[in-house]
């Protein structure tokens, strides 16, 4: 595992005042690159604070301490005028690795970006928000309104299908994480700071736009359903004897000649492209004739056991993977981690044993290590302390009046 001094980010300090996917997500991808993240929240927690999944042994949020993992945590009172300074003093303290802020405040006008270059001019504040026009959206409505739910689900029905992923979410937060770099970096070639908005919807609408499937929208009308087949090449899930599934892929001339091999219809297809006046070489062609192929290769799985699905087609190097549910990872995880490993296992305070993850990124080929999310406001005095050079006195004050946690 990476030593943490060692991270790429070591040494730069980032307050975070976000929550729910897309602020906490960045921070934490922050954090695992070696970055001083200070979570700040209300006292008592912000609004995920209790959100699902919850441990049926404690009652704690899985989602919460997954997503905090790593941060220092500072609660403040921030109805209180009192707190909200304490807040911005946070978020713009000096320093050349310093006064970086991630949030989704929006409305909050005392937290504004002019309210933060008013105290430091090169301040880097990068917001999440839910629409370019300030109104709030989440990702469940922005993925109802990118157009993609209505391409998602089975061929016989027209009700839009909802993904169970906060795709947008996640792929925001790594806008943020770009952003927060990229600003970064400009400050210390300018010394310049940055004021960086992004919006949620604006996220999705880019992603869908860049894989062509507007402009695709703009000639044909919308594209029609067909299930768990892909779009544009052949792929589909097939079900093995003992109720296993797979999918599988083809991209390549090399992949088609080994879903052939494997099943032993080499010689089916040719006849077919002969009869049908089909080219199955090309993606176009696997795909016109998707129907077909997946007639004649059904049988092969439904005659064998996953076991041996699985063995044939990865000796003949077909391009496929199984179908699993989130307690099978869970069960592979605890049988064998090394199958796995970017999962980890992690003693979580409050809640006990949890699976969690490195970063995906893998720096030297090791990778980040994890730790636990600490309890809600545990780091205030220390932080209040280090970075606002605040004494004893001062702390037990302020905790005195209610204005920190």
């Amino acid at each position: 595992m990476t030593d943490p001094v060692s991270r790429p980010l070591a040494g730069i300090r980032v307050v975070e005042f976000a929550s729910f996917v897309a602020g906490p997500s960045s921070g934490m991808a922050l954090a695992q690159l070696g970055a001083e993240v200070i979570r700040v929240d209300p006292i008592g927690g912000n609004a995920d604070y209790r959100r699902w999944p919850l441990s049926e042994a404690t009652g704690a949020s899985l989602y919460w301490t997954s997503l905090n993992r790593g941060k220092k945590s500072v609660s403040l009172d921030l109805r209180s005028e009192r707190g909200r300074d304490l807040l911005l003093a946070l978020a713009t303290a000096p320093g050349p690795d310093a006064g970086i802020v991630v949030d989704n405040a929006v409305g909050r006008r005392w937290f504004s970006y002019e309210a933060l270059t008013a105290r430091r001019a090169d301040v880097i504040a990068v917001r999440v928000e839910g629409r370019a026009d300030g109104s709030a959206a989440v990702d469940y409505t922005v993925h109802g309104d990118a157009g993609v739910a209505s391409m998602t689900g089975p061929a016989d029905t027209d009700r839009p299908v909802n993904h169970v992923l906060p795709a947008w979410d996640l792929l925001c937060g790594q806008e943020v994480v770009t952003s927060v770099l990229a600003a970064l970096r400009r400050r210390d070639r300018t010394g310049q700071g940055s004021h960086v908005q992004i919006a949620l919807s604006d996220v999705a609408q880019a992603a869908v736009a860049n894989l062509g499937w507007y402009s695709e929208a703009a000639e044909r009308g919308p594209r029609a359903r067909h299930g768990n087949h892909m779009y544009g090449a052949f792929g589909v899930d097939f079900a093995a004897a003992d109720g296993g599934r797979v999918m599988v892929v083809v991209l390549t001339p090399r992949q088609w000649a080994a879903v052939g091999a494997a099943t032993g219809t080499v010689d089916v297809f040719v006849a077919l492209e002969a009869s049908l006046g089909a080219d199955l070489q090309t993606d176009e062609g696997r795909y016109a004739h998707r129907d077909v192929i997946e007639a004649v290769l059904k049988p092969w799985f439904a005659q064998r056991t996953s076991a041996q699905v699985a063995d044939e087609l990865t000796a003949a190097g077909v391009l496929w993977g199984p179908y699993r549910t989130t307690a099978d990872v869970a069960s592979d995880f605890v049988a064998d981690p090394s199958g796995r490993p970017v999962l980890t296992s992690l003693d979580q305070p409050g809640i006990g044993a949890v699976i969690s993850a490195h970063a995906p990124t893998r720096w030297e080929s090791s990778y980040s290590g994890t730790s636990p999310a600490v309890e809600l406001g545990s780091d205030t005095d220390r932080v209040l302390s280090e970075v606002l050079g605040l004494g004893g006195d001062e702390i037990a004050a302020l905790r005195a009046d209610g204005v920190v946690g």
